[in-house]
């Protein structure tokens, strides 16, 4: 028999990390031929690349204005080679602006859609979730509080745990970063994960320099900055002030996290790993002015940092639009520094965090779950 076709779609950073290792699970365990959507990631996972995820990966309402052109193509070639291949699934990850829609033309198409990795309707727009009752037929979901949510709204829907419990760890210690980097182990250390989409770096990037500015005028300081993609590095080099430390890296954000006393960290994804490597953090984000305002009413949740949700209380400082100046965010970062009380209670923390966060072998789990709606196997994937 040829191989199974299967659509894997995914529209940011994290999505491709993410929809890449399960395409690996997959291919261990099924005969399978995936192509889709997504990033470098995926590429080296074996996904034929229909349309990259370099084209697409926006976020708020008017920054997606200036991208339609892109979304439509990206739309039109997934749609056309699903036509054409007739895959039996598309498994769809987060990314809920584009991936919602295309469930739509797939569904009446017979291609049965898959929601790996949810959209967190439960925070922002809760009534969207009607959307995926009706265009998918399993939802799995990363964090333990989601799966209620969904069953509540009549989604068939599975906890897998999140998929970087026992994958995220350090390859070097603090004294190995430091020699590779010519940094001072023996320094304080600020690491700074400033985001991964252009929108991001453009709100997050000056103020980040002006702060940094002002916690080595008063903490003397070497910065670290993770960039999430290479082709941002050259960007993430410039504009620091020239009294400053700065080391921009690829490829080490784990390395990088687990050196540091204290980390600066874009809201997302990368506060999960800065959780599972005990980073005491300081989570930051930003949005145009006219994105904000319209996304304010609809926003249904206390906090805005995913750990302070998985949580259920507020365990790290978040700074997010107008509380996100330069001067909180170095005040939140110096106290991080200097004060070794704070940092012991944020990670106390950051433990309860990683023991909600589930077992590891979420992917495995999603692949077994994936393997049974084909009918080759149980959805009980150890």
């Amino acid at each position: 028999m040829p191989p199974i076709p299967l659509l894997l779609s995914a529209g940011e950073a994290s999505g491709d990390m993410y929809a890449a290792r399960l395409a690996k699970a997959l291919q261990e365990r099924l005969d399978v031929e995936i192509f889709g959507m997504g990033g470098p990631q995926m590429r080296a996972a074996g996904v034929e690349i229909i349309s990259d995820s370099s084209e697409v990966a926006v976020v708020g309402f008017t920054e997606i204005l200036g991208h339609l052109p892109s979304l439509v193509r990206a739309m039109d070639r997934l749609v056309s080679e699903a036509d054409r291949r007739k895959p039996a699934l598309a498994i769809l990850t987060d990314f809920p602006g584009f991936h919602l829609r295309l469930a739509r033309k797939l569904l009446p198409r017979g291609i049965r859609n898959v929601y790996y990795i949810c959209p967190q309707f439960w925070a922002w727009r809760p009534g969207r979730v009607r959307l995926i009752r009706e265009r998918f037929v399993k939802a799995l979901c990363i964090f333990p509080f989601e799966e209620k949510f969904f069953r509540n709204a009549g989604v068939p829907t599975e906890f897998i745990g999140h998929p970087l419990v026992g994958a995220v760890s350090a390859t070097q210690n603090r004294a190995q970063f430091c020699t590779a980097h010519g940094l001072d182990p023996s320094g304080k250390i600020v690491t700074i994960l400033p985001g991964s989409r252009k929108g991001e770096l453009a709100h997050h990037l000056p103020v980040l320099q002006e702060a940094c500015a002002i916690i080595h005028g008063k903490a003397p300081a070497q910065f670290v900055v993770a960039a999430a993609h290479p082709q941002n590095v050259e960007r993430l080099k410039a504009g620091w002030p020239a009294a400053l430390t700065v080391r921009v890296v690829e490829g080490e954000t784990y390395n990088a996290l687990a050196c540091a006393d204290a980390a600066i960290v874009s809201s997302g994804t990368a506060t999960v790993e800065a959780a599972l490597l005990d980073a005491p953090m300081v989570v930051i984000y930003k949005v145009s002015s006219l994105t904000a305002t319209l996304a304010g009413p609809l926003v249904r949740t206390p906090f805005f940092a995913m750990v302070n949700l998985i949580a259920e209380r507020k365990v790290v400082p978040e700074l997010v639009q107008d509380r996100f100046t330069p001067e909180r965010v170095a005040a939140e970062t110096l106290r991080l520094l200097e004060d070794a009380n704070a940092r012991e209670e944020l990670r106390r923390g950051l433990a309860e965090v990683r023991r909600k966060l589930g077992p590891p072998g979420a992917i495995e789990r999603a692949a077994g779950h994936i393997a049974a709606l084909l009918g080759l196997g149980t959805g009980n994937a150890s």
